[in-house]
């Protein structure tokens, strides 16, 4: 007897749902903004629960979202300061964004939006362009003394600029591909081990009985991923908010 073993890559295809095109243009509803609309509609529900009835002592939608809160306003004011009050609804958004889309992604037959590389790059390059529209609102002309320390010798200076532009750019590229390399190894991770397990199963005998094995350590690996989920988001947020500090106090 033979077995159909589903790629594990199968999960991250991008399926268009509803097709549109309008001017050649394709504006299609795939499975990716589908879930990326569940994120956001959920986190709506989900702040409104947690205040639709606020007290002094919290109930459980309110504690987890004071949480949540408690835990992005410790990272805005260690590296923002002050200042990173201006800035903390956004910050906020988008830590709730990233770990509610990670942990929706957890879910069976579901889709994580943020195993794409084209939604972590996209996001990071529009944060680090709103960065830098900050710096340069804020500084002037005076921002693009980021890429020339005071000091350097005028030999070097085109050299240092270079290195200092290209390592200043690639800190887009590390924002996204953290992200998405983590979400996406560790689903595919866990798709393995899972196909492994149902093939043992399927195949009877001793087999079935030691398939128990893999089945265990894919508990414990979505555990493992659960708190990766969460982690790679606040990684994500708190990279954010280092970086707009390093425009906003430049040295």
């Amino acid at each position: 007897m033979s077995y159909i073993i589903a790629s594990p890559l199968e999960q991250f295809e991008i399926v268009a749902l509803i097709p549109v095109h309008i001017g050649g243009l394709n504006f299609s509803l795939t499975n990716s903004s589908l879930f990326l609309i569940i994120a956001l509609v959920f986190i709506i529900f989900w702040t409104s629960l947690s205040f639709f009835k606020i007290s002094l002592v919290p109930n459980n939608w309110q504690l987890v979202q004071e949480t949540l809160y408690k835990v992005t306003s410790s990272i805005v004011e260690d590296n923002l300061g002050k200042k990173g009050e201006y800035y903390l609804p956004f910050i906020f958004t988008l830590h709730l964004m990233l770990l509610y889309s990670n942990l929706i992604g957890m879910i069976p037959y579901s889709f994580t939006v943020t195993s794409h590389i084209v939604f972590t790059f996209s996001l990071a390059l529009s944060i680090f362009i709103g960065i830098n529209i900050i710096g340069i609102q804020t500084h002037g002309f005076k921002f693009f003394a980021l890429f020339l320390p005071r000091g350097v010798p005028l030999a070097i200076v085109p050299l240092l600029v270079t290195i200092e532009f290209l390592s200043y750019i690639v800190k887009v590229f590390t924002l996204s591909i953290r992200l998405f390399a983590n979400m996406t190894s560790g689903h595919t991770l866990l798709k393995i081990i899972a196909g492994f397990a149902w093939t043992m199963l399927s195949a009877g005998g001793l087999l079935a009985v030691f398939h128990l094995i893999p089945l265990g350590l894919l508990l414990a690996l979505i555990g493992l991923e659960l708190a990766i989920a969460g982690l790679q988001a606040y990684v994500f947020t708190l990279l954010t908010c280092i970086y707009l500090n390093d425009v906003l106090d430049m040295h």
